[in-house]
């Protein structure tokens, strides 16, 4: 019996990377993952910002308008209610805008266990 070798050639040195490859790669990646949580941080300061938000269905509304037969804007959160509709609609907010302050604040003083 007799064995052959077959000769066969690898180039190690020319496929492996370098020192600077490597730190080169290593740094994109890294850029890559503190964009990655920079954009989360962003989308978080977003959502806390806009707060709760609420889709526009059935149900879900803040202000009842009543035109006809009687005049009446009611906020559906708070209660606040006004027969001046006319002022409303030409953006006169002030008064619901100040009964919601006050329903968040009873709200968060609520959850908190303050009386």
């Amino acid at each position: 019996m007799c064995f052959l070798q077959v000769l066969t050639l690898n180039k190690h040195g020319a496929e492996e990377r370098s020192q600077l490859a490597n730190k080169i790669r290593a740094l994109s990646r890294l850029k890559a993952k503190l964009l990655v949580i920079a954009e989360e941080q962003r989308a978080s300061e977003i959502k806390q910002i806009r707060g709760d938000a609420v889709k526009a269905e059935w149900g879900q509304q803040i202000r009842n308008y009543v035109f006809h037969p009687y005049k009446l804007v009611k906020d559906v959160r708070t209660g606040h209610e006004t027969t001046d509709v006319i002022s409303v609609m030409d953006g006169e907010l002030d008064p619901f805008i100040k009964s919601y302050l006050k329903y968040k604040l009873n709200m968060s003083l609520s959850s908190t266990g303050v009386n």
